[in-house]
């Protein structure tokens, strides 16, 4: 049977068709996909969890009793991970376990554009690289067999490209494993003490030497001979753009970036006259085949930032870029918070009040935008409390009431709970603000330990963030409506005056939240033409709701539409002149 399949998709279902009993994620652009299509598949486990490093290791403990686990994950998540995967490799496996890194070249929704590859390097790990939706599939099924047999995790990495982009799947039936679930003591083996470690320690370094011999033999790495003139070692979807933009060159395909078959690109250089090294980010594999002795060209002409494209990779080998359609100039489309968003009216008072907002990752990082132009910082997740721990320390007693850390539930629960406990520890002297809207919202609307409801949809307990922080020791925490102006004013400049830690929570859902009966939308506001001004205070809070519309000769007037407008009623609370009302 076949299917048209994302790769995030084909992830998933190769997961199923390998046996996988057990998935593990925290949600992160572009790798979120996979888990919510797991979630289909019964006969899996799936969960989200707090974070990365708790994600891998629910996977490694069900490894270590025999299942085969699935650990999912975004570029920066792998940072989050990276403690227990570095051990992991020295103790191997016993269920295969795969762990999915889902890496941003071009920063499409990323702070950095760091290259997983070298974490393979790094953690001396194998690590596969897909080309399109089917290898997705063939490699995630073909990750557990080499996990098995080398006992060892493999690194299973994906680009944004490959993520999202669909194409046909030949789909497979799913295995039923002889291997069992069941405890079977082997502390030696599982137990990282310095004594054991050093045996282990030996072991790996065995693998990845057998790992790169084996490569040269493995289907996944594969030598395709048309003009000798030219030879590019490629990989992932750097391949697809090669065979498009080069399709006369003989190509070097790695479906193995780590280790590299050496033997095996020794003898593919030998055939070609000159030597080039096609990849993303950084130059992995050109500098790993320059260790070797052989000459080779690759950053010199391929940029080491942002993504490839087939018209990138004809101009950095001097040929024409393909024609562009020529298309009418769209419109700009900032990033922007969704029309009645519970952050806006937080940052629009943080705004007024003139604080040094610590700011972490999520939809409420849009407050850094014009108009709202309330965020300062912003580092990873859950780094808001920390860096403002940091900043009240040295800052005077006046600068010191400026600092507010804001951040959301989800990132809260993911890293941030350590930082508002070190801050009450060190007596911080600064208010943080956590907007709980009861959803994991930027990578799609999913749930976490405070929303109430399990990956599975299974009613669970949610996290009472009030008690939460009373039990770490924080003697101020008041609940706030972020949708009143004047409550938020009020409440933040009173915290802000405070000598000690404080934490505010605010209390109103996302919008978009897909959980029925939580948010209750209000009637749609509209302008009163006659009563407007033209004063544009209603603009200070950057609702997408809300537009301009000038006038020959006059100010012009603010117009709301009514298809986006859902009543939070926030732009009425700025107008002066009552010209926004309930539409009639």
């Amino acid at each position: 049977m076949k299917e048209i399949l994302s790769g995030n998709e084909a992830i998933a279902r190769g997961a199923y068709e390998a046996g996988v009993k057990v998935a593990c994620a925290y949600p992160g652009t572009p790798s979120t996909e996979i888990l919510e299509n797991t979630v289909r598949y019964r006969e899996i486990d799936s969960s989200w969890a707090t974070n990365e490093k708790v994600a891998l290791e629910v996977g490694i403990g069900a490894s270590f009793v025999g299942a085969r686990a699935l650990v999912t994950m975004k570029h920066v998540g792998v940072n989050v991970a990276a403690d227990p995967l570095f051990t992991l490799s020295y103790t191997g496996v016993n269920g295969g376990l795969v762990l999915v890194c889902a890496d941003d070249p071009e920063l499409h929704s990323s702070q950095n554009e760091q290259d997983s590859r070298n974490y393979a390097k790094f953690a001396k790990v194998p690590m596969l690289e897909p080309g399109d939706s089917q290898e997705c599939l063939e490699f995630t099924k073909l990750a557990y067999e080499i996990s098995e047999k080398y006992d060892t995790p493999v690194l299973l990495r994906t680009t944004t490209r490959i993520s999202h982009s669909k194409s046909v799947v030949n789909l497979g039936e799913r295995t039923d494993l002889v291997r069992e679930a069941k405890i079977e003591k082997n502390a030696a083996k599982f137990v990282m003490l310095p004594g054991n470690a050093r045996v282990r320690h030996v072991v790996v370094e065995d693998r990845t030497v057998q790992l790169s011999k084996d490569g040269c033999s493995m289907p996944i790495n594969r030598v395709e001979m048309r003009d000798a003139k030219v030879g590019v070692i490629t990989a992932g979807i750097a391949y697809q753009h090669v065979r498009e933009a080069l399709p006369e060159a003989s190509v070097l395909k790695l479906g193995m970036v780590h280790p590299l078959p050496f033997d095996l690109i020794r003898e593919f250089a030998a055939k070609v006259e000159k030597l080039y090294v096609v990849e993303e980010l950084d130059p992995f594999i050109e500098e790993q085949v320059k260790a070797i002795g052989i000459p080779v060209i690759g950053k010199e002409i391929i940029s080491i930032c942002g993504e490839l494209t087939p018209g990138r990779v004809r101009k950095a080998f001097g040929l024409p870029e393909n024609a562009q359609a020529t298309v009418g100039k769209l419109p700009g489309r900032p990033p922007n918070m969704c029309p009645g968003c519970p952050h806006r009216g937080v940052f629009y008072t943080l705004n007024q009040l003139k604080a040094y907002v610590s700011g972490d990752i999520g939809c409420y990082t849009l407050g850094f935008m014009p108009p709202l132009s309330a965020m300062d910082t912003c580092v990873c997740m859950g780094a808001s409390i920390g860096m403002a721990t940091g900043a009240v320390k040295v800052l005077s007693p006046e600068e010191r009431k400026k600092v507010v850390a804001v951040i959301g539930d989800s990132t809260f629960l993911h890293t941030g709970i350590n930082g508002l406990m070190d801050m009450v520890y060190n007596k911080g002297a600064a208010t943080v603000i956590i907007l709980d809207n009861r959803i994991t919202a930027m990578t799609g609307r999913q749930e976490n330990p405070g929303s109430g409801h399990t990956l599975m949809d299974d009613p669970t307990n949610a996290v009472d963030f009030e008690l939460l922080c009373k039990a770490i020791g924080v003697k101020n925490v008041r609940t706030i409506n972020p949708l009143d102006l004047d409550e938020c004013k009020k409440v933040i400049s009173e915290e802000m005056e405070r000598p000690e830690t404080s934490v505010i929570i605010t209390d109103k859902p996302c919008v978009l939240i897909k959980r029925e009966g939580i948010f209750k939308a209000g009637a749609p506001l509209q302008v009163v033409d006659e009563s407007c001004t033209g004063c544009r205070a209603c603009l200070k809070i950057g609702c997408p709701a809300i537009e301009w519309v000038p006038a020959s000769g006059k100010k012009g007037k603010a117009h709301i539409d009514p298809l986006l407008c859902n009543g939070c009623d926030v732009c009425s609370q700025l107008c002066k002149f009552s010209a926004i009302q309930e539409a009639k």
